[in-house]
């Protein structure tokens, strides 16, 4: 029995190596180094070879166990559509996920080849524009996809509604008339959004910019699915636009790039390109709701920035859908 049970532990790289070397038929012997800590933990894993893997071990998280099942299926059925993507390594008994034992509970890993190329760069309107064409063809392949049991829905509820309440239960922001102020834009949000027809589909749900890699080709190759999910295409779109413009960021010129790229492989219709720049408060606030669960783990002080974001969300939400400046 433990006097302090952990919240979240991180293994040792010689753990991971023993794990990956008990069920992966890798060449041995294989050395693993920690490249993040954070809302996964990630590793470089090296075969005897030289041949380069990434072994993700996914954190508890307050929305609930990471659906590797449904995430998995999905990176599989994008392979074999040809959408450029990290397919999953299959264990040599050839499931898609592990489940490990950690002192805070159960793991999930799950490893990837090493993708080649370079990271996207941010003013770069070609890597905008490739990132466009490979969500684009992400969201052809996901009408043929059909997932079976998947755990989330990113809908309002798993986007917007439970964030805002983790906020709320965090005590982080501690002025009453602030989160009055972000329950009063949500609401109005949501009410816009749920005035929409918008489409749904399979979505990759990080699609920043930088979950990438630029191949040889140009191509923008796809990882990080961990927030994938059935949901709004309009906030699949909304996630890049949000890049552009959150936290001091003002420039719009790479977001048109992105929509040129989508729309030379797939056409956007009026309302949900219309709805992606309300998707952007719905990111905002994810965001800010994801980093509130995690007060307890990383400390007041690396959350404290919530408080502050009323004020972002207030400008857009007046200059986009008031002033309409944009």
């Amino acid at each position: 029995m433990l006097d302090f049970d952990p919240l979240y532990s991180t293994p040792r790289v010689e753990a991971v190596e023993r794990f990956i070397d008990a069920h992966y038929a890798l060449a041995e012997p294989v050395s693993c180094r920690l490249l993040q800590r954070g809302l996964n933990d990630v590793y470089l894993a090296v075969g005897g070879n030289g041949e380069r893997y990434v072994f993700r071990l996914s954190h508890r998280r307050a929305r609930g166990p990471a659906d590797v099942k449904t995430e998995t299926a999905f990176l599989t059925h994008l392979t074999q559509s040809g959408v450029p993507v990290a397919a999953p390594i299959p264990t040599r008994a050839g499931a898609l996920f592990l489940k490990g034992s950690a002192p805070e509970g159960g793991r999930e890993g799950v490893l990837f080849r090493a993708l080649d190329g370079r990271t996207p760069q941010a003013t770069d309107a070609g890597d905008a524009l490739a990132n466009g064409k490979t969500l684009a063809l992400l969201h052809n392949a996901a009408e043929t996809f059909s997932p079976d049991g998947a755990l989330y829905r990113l809908d309002l509820e798993h986007l917007l509604h439970r964030p805002l309440a983790r906020i709320r239960d965090s005590g982080v922001v501690e002025d009453t008339e602030v989160y009055g102020e972000l329950e009063t834009i949500a609401a109005r949000t949501a009410k816009a959004i749920d005035a929409g027809h918008l489409t749904w589909t399979y979505c990759h749900g990080d699609c920043h910019g930088f979950n990438a890699r630029i191949n040889e080709a140009g191509e923008a190759v796809f990882f990080d699915f961990d927030d994938s999910g059935p949901g709004y295409l309009a906030y699949d779109l909304s996630v890049f636009l949000w890049a552009q413009v959150s936290f001091g960021r003002s420039s719009t010129a790479m977001w048109h790039a992105f929509i040129d790229g989508y729309r030379a492989v797939r056409p956007i219709t009026p309302d949900d390109f219309e709805a992606a720049q309300r998707f952007v408060i719905v990111r905002h606030i994810w965001l800010m709701g994801e980093y509130a669960s995690r007060a307890q783990e990383w400390g007041s002080e690396a959350v404290g920035w919530i408080a502050r974001e009323a004020n972002f969300l207030k400008v857009w939400e007046s200059e986009q859908f008031v002033d309409r400046l944009f």
